[in-house]
């Protein structure tokens, strides 16, 4: 099999389950580290004629992550391309089956049993806690009905308060979030990269968990440490 990823948790996934099979990825392909592989963009302005240059027999694609008219140009093109749809944790294991046994793999990975079981007994907080979870800012945006992220946090017993909005990713002014009181602000470093010095500030006076975006977004490998790992932060954001 030669397989192009055109999202980034799926390449890692390929690369750790399905060694040799992986010819392209993205430029935010980051993971596993030293991935030598040939760069196709972006993966919202993917570069098609590169992808095709590959002669890929298979490109993994993402319905949120990845545009219809790029996928069609593949299509068209006579590539299989194979787009998966993750909004909970659930989905994510089934869809990486999917795509790994698609990719060739021999056997389901260790890994990914090991994320099944990770999930099935998250670690719980004592109460239920309230959150706001910004993404984006210039202009503000976070987290609403229907992601992935929200649902992973849901599973470790954070509720984010948006998750009843219309939108999925709705703008909403920083100074209705601070209203907001929620118990927590999650700042994930991706896709906008809050750090310590950018972003609590704008938050005065609440706890705030800086996190890892790769825990709280991807569904891949990091899958099986993302409860342990996100749980300790958002632990050690409330003391």
């Amino acid at each position: 099999m030669r397989v192009v990823s055109l999202v980034p948790s799926l390449t890692e996934a390929v690369a750790r389950s399905v060694p040799g099979a992986l010819v392209g990825a993205t430029d935010w392909c980051t993971h596993p580290a030293g991935l030598d592989v040939v760069r196709v963009g972006g993966t919202k302005n993917p570069d098609t004629d590169r992808v095709l240059s590959l002669a890929p027999d298979l490109v993994v694609a993402n319905e949120e992550e990845n545009r219809a008219p790029d996928l069609d140009v593949l299509r068209a093109a006579g590539v299989e391309v194979l787009v998966t749809e993750v909004r909970t944790v659930p989905q994510a294991v089934t869809e990486l089956d999917r795509v790994l046994t698609a990719c060739g793999a021999p056997s389901r990975p260790r890994w990914l049993d090991e994320a099944q079981a990770a999930w099935a007994d998250p670690p719980a907080p004592e109460r239920r806690a309230t959150a706001v979870v910004p993404i984006w800012r210039r202009p503000w945006m976070v987290l609403g009905r229907d992601t992935f992220a929200g649902d992973v946090l849901a599973r470790l017993g954070v509720d984010h308060l948006y998750a009843a909005h219309a939108e999925r990713y709705p703008r909403i002014p920083v100074d209705e979030l601070w209203a907001a009181r929620p118990d927590v602000v999650v700042l994930p470093d991706e896709p906008y990269r809050f750090t310590a010095d950018d972003g609590p500030e704008a938050f005065p006076g609440l706890p705030c968990a800086l996190v890892d975006g790769r825990h709280l977004t991807w569904y891949g490998p990091s899958l099986a440490e993302a409860p342990r790992v996100l749980a300790a932060a958002l632990r050690a954001a409330r003391r």
